[in-house]
């Protein structure tokens, strides 16, 4: 048994250290959602419809700006963005 466990040790050793810090990252979002979700629970409701309403829209306009959205939301995007000004389209006046 000591043997299984000084090669599971190495095989641990042998990981790298950007495996781990994902995983400590990964974690550690997962816990700060679980926070800010217990806050936000007990939060005004007009008030937090107001900050999401907020966060979609700048992050909306900024997707239809740069073009950098993510590719699950590329339709709905490229459906609005003619009525928005782009940073790839060249001016009129």
């Amino acid at each position: 048994m000591l043997f299984l466990a000084l090669t599971t040790m190495e095989k641990l050793q042998r990981v790298p250290v950007e495996l781990w810090l994902r995983i400590v990252m990964i974690i550690s979002v997962f816990a700060l959602s679980i926070v800010l979700i217990r806050s936000i629970s007990q939060m005004n409701k007009v008030l937090l419809t107001m900050t999401i309403f907020v966060v979609i829209t700048v992050f909306g306009f900024s997707w239809v700006y740069e073009r950098n959205e993510p590719k699950m939301f590329t339709p709905f995007v490229n459906k609005i963005a003619p009525f928005f000004p782009s940073k790839n389209t060249t001016s009129r006046w």
